[in-house]
């Protein structure tokens, strides 16, 4: 079930908001939102690693896990706020010589109605480790139900999901997934 977003600091929460942004283009009838000015402040980056960690304090996670791109972004800001290593979960890996070294699975349709291949590396989760995913937005929750489907490959536990906006309009998706947030997209 999701907690509260009153766990994490306001002024984060504050700042989130103030610098989010719905943009257009041209004559497109939908926006989409403009994450950039998060990543640019100076102030807010260093916190938002600590304040999505607090979503899961007392879970205590062993490893952080983020899907390329922005998991990858601050997936690593978690991890080194709680002391941890980072696994990337990469998208649509190409065909190499390795592929024996790869818990791999195809997602269902995300917030672009397609599907994905993802994969982690096989030495780098396993049977001991307490899985933590991050994100910046949870939409559909298809990527991360892929990358709980590779820690249940691993036979890993999986905790959650720690992201910035809660997008997900499923309640069913959300207890899954153990999604906790810093906003509901309704605050933007």
């Amino acid at each position: 079930m999701s907690r509260s977003p009153a766990r994490a600091p306001d002024d984060v929460r504050a700042e989130l908001r103030s610098t989010f942004q719905w943009m257009t283009a041209g004559n497109e009838r939908h926006g989409y939102a403009d994450v950039t000015r998060w990543w640019r402040s100076p102030e807010l980056l260093p916190r938002l690693g600590p304040a999505l960690a607090s979503l899961f304090a007392e879970e205590r996670p062993t490893v952080v896990l983020g899907i390329a791109s922005r998991g990858c972004l601050l997936g690593p800001l978690v991890a080194a706020h709680l002391g941890l290593g980072f696994v990337e979960v990469r998208k649509n890996r190409g065909p190499s010589t390795d592929n024996d070294a790869w818990l791999q699975t195809r997602t269902p349709p995300d917030y672009h109605d397609k599907q994905l291949d993802l994969g982690i590396r096989r030495d780098l989760v396993g049977s001991a480790d307490r899985v933590l995913l991050v994100d910046d937005w949870v939409a559909t929750g298809g990527q991360a139900l892929g990358a709980r489907a590779l820690v249940e490959q691993a036979d890993a536990t999986w905790l959650g999901l720690a992201v910035l906006v809660d997008g997900l309009t499923e309640p069913a998706v959300r207890r899954r997934l153990g999604v906790r947030s810093l906003l509901h997209i309704r605050e933007l």
